[in-house]
């Protein structure tokens, strides 16, 4: 795939329609992986058909060089695969221009970053790379990657660091600050972000700190679309109907939703001509895709591997489960939300059942069960800590807990390793070993700070709870607990 090569494409591939060579960049991103290429990047890729202009995308990868290998040499382009029950469409993307891995040339991101040219920064990083305390919402100081930023301020690391160097040349140059968007599954994402920029700033110049504090805007977003990670079985699919190979190629159900805050510092494409929504207030709209989409999400991902499911599909096709998953959004997750205006909940929670079952897309349980030390707070124990306050039922929110320490254990019902992605994945492991019987296990899980506070940890209705189900996993397993806890609630 290339500029050169994309004109032996299929004609049913939709390609972009619009000039690449004259568009500016006006957008960096900082995490270019999958979701941002089915998401945010095909929303811009509208835009700039509809309109050509600069705000073409820098897409930059803090993790590894993996990304940039594969696109830099197709030129940012790539396919966005829509797979629905219906069958699956093919459509090349244009909008990334240019692909870079920072830490190969952390100075060169911080000039792009100053760049006048540069208007927006956006941000997918998953939860993990805030460098912060998901419990708290508190930048880590200790963290090493802010250790090191903060010695090393030309030289960072870390997203918080690399932001916040942009932002410290833009107001040496006397230049206006970029407006610092956030898209990751964090609950006020905006305000979250602008809170541990001005924490490191001050660590730093609280002269800095005033001026972003005044100046900055932080605008907080809603993003929704199911992404699974690319596999070579879907490249190869790929290929074949391309005649092309794409090292680059994403793919994604066809649904997608942005909500974002109006509230930027200089200028943003027209992406409401793109199907976004610009709203005043995001929160009820991140709070019900948080605690339906993706509380159900990290509910069905556990249970389902413990279970012995790949996918999510799989997973739902498995009656009980599918019955669970839509009695958690009935009964725990559904009341606690303040819901948008004019919102369809009912059909918002029957869409979801759907989308999860959708057979086009193989979403693997492992890959949403990753990162879940920083995933449940805002998933899964902001319901759960409302549910209390009103003193109401917990038995699935409970369940759920349970279900990711019994993941987190490091070993399958079958006695097969687990491979355990978290950032605190050996700690995981060493307290669950430790706990030998669930209600040890369940006390040394409540004690990690950086997933539950002081006072949620202490409830003794949710570590009765959790425990209860903790003991059913380990004694009869996953379907077992799934069938038993239907039955209780009279489903």
């Amino acid at each position: 795939m290339s500029e050169a090569t994309r004109g032996a494409l299929p004609r049913e591939v939709a390609q972009p329609a619009y000039d690449r060579a004259a568009c500016g960049i006006g957008i960096v991103h900082l995490g270019l992986g999958a979701f941002h290429r089915a998401h945010q990047a095909v929303y811009t890729d509208d835009i700039l058909a509809k309109h050509s202009g600069d705000w073409a995308i820098h897409g930059v990868s803090l993790r590894g060089p993996g990304v940039r290998d594969q696109l830099a040499p197709q030129g940012g382009l790539y396919t966005l695969a829509e797979r629905g029950p219906e069958g699956e469409a093919l459509r090349v993307i244009g909008a990334v221009k240019a692909v870079t891995f920072a830490a190969e040339s952390p100075e060169a991101l911080i000039q792009r970053l100053a760049a006048p040219q540069t208007r927006i920064v956006s941000i997918t990083v998953t939860e993990k790379g805030y460098c912060h305390d998901p419990a708290s919402g508190k930048l880590r100081p200790e963290h090493p990657d802010i250790t090191h930023d903060l010695a090393n301020p030309g030289r960072p690391r870390s997203l918080p660091g690399f932001l916040l160097a942009g932002l410290r040349a833009r107001r040496a140059a006397g230049a206006k600050p970029f407006t610092l968007l956030s898209c990751d599954n964090l609950p006020h994402n905006g305000r979250l972000l602008r809170g541990l920029i001005l924490e490191l700033a001050a660590l730093e110049d609280p002269g800095l700190a005033a001026w972003i504090e005044d100046e900055a805007r932080f605008p907080a977003t809603m993003i929704d679309r199911i992404v699974p990670a690319t596999t070579e079985a879907d490249r190869a699919r790929a290929e074949e109907r391309l005649g092309l190979r794409d090292e680059g190629l994403v793919v994604a159900e066809p649904f997608t939703q942005w909500v974002i805050e109006e509230d930027f510092a200089d200028g943003r494409p027209p992406w409401e001509e793109a199907g976004a929504e610009m709203v005043r207030d995001v929160a009820p709209y991140e709070e019900m895709k948080l605690r339906l989409l993706n509380g159900s999400h990290s509910l069905l991902a556990y249970l389902g591997y413990l279970a012995g499911y790949e996918t999510v599909a799989d997973t739902m096709a498995d009656a009980d489960f599918r019955r669970l998953a839509k009695c958690f959004m009935d009964r725990e997750a559904g009341p606690t939300l303040k819901l948008p205006a004019g919102a369809d909940l009912e059909g918002y929670k029957a869409a979801l059942i759907e989308r999860f079952a959708n057979p086009g897309l193989q979403h693997r349980t492992w890959q949403i069960a990753m990162d879940g030390s920083q995933k449940l707070p805002q998933r899964l124990l902001g319901s759960l800590r409302q549910r209390l306050d009103d003193g109401a039922p917990i038995d699935i929110l409970a369940l759920a807990v349970a279900a990711w320490i019994r993941y987190a254990g490091g070993q399958d019902e079958s006695g097969r390793e687990i491979d355990v992605r978290d950032p605190l994945a050996a700690r995981l492991g060493a307290v669950y070993a430790a706990g030998a019987a669930p209600a040890g296990i369940v006390e040394g899980f409540l004690g990690i700070s950086e997933v539950f506070d002081a006072e949620l940890a202490a409830d003794p209705r949710l570590r009765a709870a959790v425990t209860a189900a903790l003991q059913s996993l380990v004694d009869h397993g996953s379907r077992a607990t799934v069938a038993a806890a239907l039955q209780r609630l009279e489903v």
